[in-house]
């Protein structure tokens, strides 16, 4: 498919069912834990021999491999304790500023500038996402913002690694097998913090099966949907116009599920976040 917004709007629809699906499970059911999981059983092993037997098995996608399988794990694991200390409606949105992060990276090591009218384009959305995540008077903000803003750095690293990745990965297939291993070092290092922190190997509490089966199908595809759009367009556009979903979920949130507190600050948010995303679109 050579058209990235189709390709990202597909992928916004997974993560945003994803991410409906954890609104309904309880919390100590580590729900995240379990879709890593499940990725990795039901799709894992087809995605694994495409990555394997496909793949331009050359130095960069080895050293891709490596980084985003760490920057994965780290991802995770601030996440996992950013939200320890506050609610997903305070760090999610904080923790998807990473566009601005990437765009200064992509300079930094691969000499990759953005216009000014792009770089404004990105910082207006960021800026929506900084007022969604401000509506949040809920948790310790002050105890979640380092590990909230420790997620936007490991976005930002395996995003930019994932687009020097997909040069080298053929096909869809092996594309999905390339976030697979990333998965499966985040779950191994889930897993041991799980223990760590609560001296068990697996969650106290299991999802519905349809959940799990689901939830897996969703998690590693949406993300491989993104790295299959880098291919055509450069990552921080991407990760900019994945925050759709995070416009998506605030719409449903207030019109659907009828949560009232602090709606009119998050709708701001989420127009602000839409008028970065038109003008980038304009610009592109």
């Amino acid at each position: 498919m050579d058209n990235p917004y189709v390709l990202i709007g597909l992928s916004v629809i997974m993560h945003v069912t994803w991410n409906l699906l954890a609104r309904h499970v309880n919390p100590k059911a580590n729900y995240l834990w379990w879709g890593l999981l499940s990725h990795c059983v039901i799709l894992g092993p087809f995605a694994l021999w495409h990555l394997f037997r496909n793949a331009q098995w050359e130095g960069p996608l080895i050293s891709a491999i490596v980084i985003t399988s760490c920057a994965n794990a780290f991802y995770f694991i601030a996440l996992r304790r950013a939200y320890h200390y506050a609610p997903v409606s305070l760090v999610y949105p904080l923790a998807r500023s990473s566009p601005l992060l990437i765009a200064l990276w992509s300079f930094l090591f691969f000499g990759n500038t953005y216009s000014p009218f792009e770089l404004f384009a990105i910082l207006v959305s960021v800026v929506g996402l900084w007022i969604v995540g401000s509506s949040s008077k809920v948790g310790d903000t002050k105890k979640a913002l380092p590990w909230t803003f420790a997620a936007a750095l490991g976005t930002s690293i395996y995003s930019l690694s994932d687009k020097v990745a997909v040069t080298y990965l053929p096909g869809f297939s092996e594309q999905l097998g390339f976030i697979t291993v990333g998965y499966l070092c985040a779950f191994i290092s889930l897993t041991l913090v799980q223990r760590v922190e609560s001296n068990i190997w697996i969650p106290a509490e299991r999802p519905s099966l349809f959940y799990i089966v689901l939830g897996g199908c969703c998690i590693g595809t949406s993300y491989a949907l993104v790295v299959s759009a880098m291919q055509l367009m450069p990552a921080a556009h991407v990760v900019s116009f994945t925050n759709t979903g995070i416009i998506l979920a605030v719409l449903l949130s207030i019109f659907v599920f009828h949560e009232k507190e602090q709606w009119k600050k998050r709708l701001i948010g989420a127009m602000v976040v839409s008028a970065g995303l038109v003008i980038l679109y304009s610009g592109s």
